[in-house]
């Protein structure tokens, strides 16, 4: 049996040929009924690692004030997930690819689940922030696996299609989240923000059967470049953390990372099937489109640390009003996402790549440079610019990263094009603190979106050098 791929070293945007499908995988062509349930399943568990982040960060002074810590240590509760997930991304995909994509995505989502039932358990802090660790690891094998699961249960026609249900399901949970979480601590403690995603953990893995089997190579991780990875990525995760207040301490952290992962590099560039996917970024194509996502959402996350404070700070509105008038973002990402699924094949990715950058870049732009006084209607309109750039960008990038990698390496893709979204946030964030540092809160903002938008446009650019060269505009 054949299935029209694109070849990883051609780029994913010239011609499909006909290749054989690797041992254990499907082909897509499963009864309706169980392919609907799978799909379901799988936007079930990407939507409840989405939502959890969301309304986490929502409930931090509740839990600070409940538990009687400073608001500080409560940010632990954010730190310890995100930590955690960075630095399993990768090594759940090579376990995916060697023991089954299935097996180890179940195994995620039992992770996730009971991680969930431990942080609603938490009678302190330090338990609530390790039940938050295994709950990022728990949404690593979710990540990491998740679009190599769709991969084998949707045919190849309709990826596009469904990596726009991926994003319509992540703009609308993101958009849901802080309402989500302030209408349940209205009504009950804390500890229910943790325990609602028990049913739906529950639900997913009592419909296990309906995902696809997939046959792992068998591979054994090399224990010392896990160790290596996990080190690298948590270092820079904690380096940047404390880069505002210690700045020796955090330079000696990123300094210990770029060792970590200069080791792991070496270590890794002779295998076949690295665990630092080296085999796939060597691909012009795959490189792209990663390098695409890291300066997409490191403006995403400058803007969206700079506009609440620009519409809070300087322009005075309350907190209400700031939600209200960002809330045109994910709403739009949701309309664009799909709509951007529909037409990756009738217009090339690069290019949709290349106007959605520029649209988010438009949006950011005008946003800071607008001259706003009491009326911050404006805003509003850049950010549904830029919810509609993001999501036709945001599409087509990821599909061309996954259609880059032999389908043997969906694991590896789908832990690197995560890696990359987590590295890209973590710029932005950067950039946002240090702007906050050196030029206070007045300036920060509007400087924070210009830089935004010009990471934006670089996006779009970059993605052009992933055409053919023949279809490139002249110089």
């Amino acid at each position: 049996m054949t299935r029209h791929v694109r070849p990883a070293d051609h780029g994913a945007d010239t011609l499909p040929v006909a290749l054989p499908l690797p041992a254990g995988v499907t082909d897509g062509e499963r009864p309706a009924p169980q392919r609907r349930l799978a799909i379901a399943a799988l936007l079930t568990t990407l939507a409840l690692v989405v939502l959890d982040s969301a309304i986490a960060n929502v409930a931090l002074p509740t839990i600070a004030q409940a538990l009687q810590v400073t608001p500080a240590a409560s940010v632990l509760v954010i730190t310890a997930y995100q930590t955690a997930l960075v630095m399993a991304l990768l090594p759940c995909a090579a376990l995916g690819e060697s023991y089954g994509f299935r097996r180890v995505y179940l195994g995620g989502v039992a992770l996730f689940t009971v991680a969930s039932a431990l942080c609603a358990a938490a009678p302190s802090l330090p338990w609530l922030v390790a039940a938050r660790a295994l709950q990022g690891l728990g949404g690593a094998g979710i990540m990491a696996l998740g679009m190599a699961m769709l991969r084998l249960i949707v045919p190849p026609q309709r990826l596009p299609t469904a990596i726009g249900w991926n994003a319509l399901v992540v703009a609308l949970t993101s958009a849901a989240g802080p309402s989500l979480g302030a209408a349940i601590l209205s009504v009950a403690h804390w500890p229910w923000l943790f325990a609602v995603n028990l049913p739906l953990g529950i639900a997913v893995l009592a419909i296990a059967r309906a995902l696809p089997r997939h046959t792992g190579t068998g591979r054994r991780l090399d224990g010392l470049s896990v160790v290596l990875n996990a080190a690298a990525f948590a270092l820079v995760v904690i380096g940047t953390e404390i880069l505002p207040s210690e700045p020796l301490a955090a330079v000696a952290l990123l300094g210990g990372a770029a060792l970590a992962m200069t080791l792991l590099v070496r270590r890794e560039a002779p295998k076949a099937a690295p665990l630092f996917p080296l085999d796939l970024l060597r691909a012009p194509a795959f490189r792209v489109s990663v390098i695409a996502s890291v300066l997409c959402f490191a403006a995403q996350i400058a803007a969206f640390v700079a506009l609440p404070f620009y519409l809070q700070h300087t322009l005075g509105k309350d907190t209400l009003t700031t939600g209200l008038y960002l809330t045109p973002w994910p709403l739009t990402v949701a309309f664009a996402g799909p709509l951007a699924g529909r037409l990756v094949g009738r217009i090339p990715g690069a290019w949709l790549c290349v106007i959605g950058g520029t649209l988010l870049a438009a949006g950011l732009f005008v946003a800071a440079i607008l001259p706003l006084h009491d009326a911050a209607w404006p805003i509003a309109l850049c950010a549904m610019m830029c919810g509609v750039g993001f999501g036709l960008f945001n599409v087509p990038n990821n599909h061309n990263m996954y259609l880059s990698a032999p389908h043997e390496r969906s694991g590896a893709a789908g832990g690197m094009q995560g890696t990359a979204r987590l590295s890209g946030q973590t710029a932005g964030a950067v950039i946002m603190t240090l702007l906050f540092s050196l030029v206070g809160v007045d300036l920060a903002p509007r400087i924070g979106l210009g830089i935004g938008a010009a990471l934006a446009l670089a996006a779009g650019i970059v993605s052009i050098l992933r055409t053919p060269p023949g279809s490139r505009p002249p110089a």
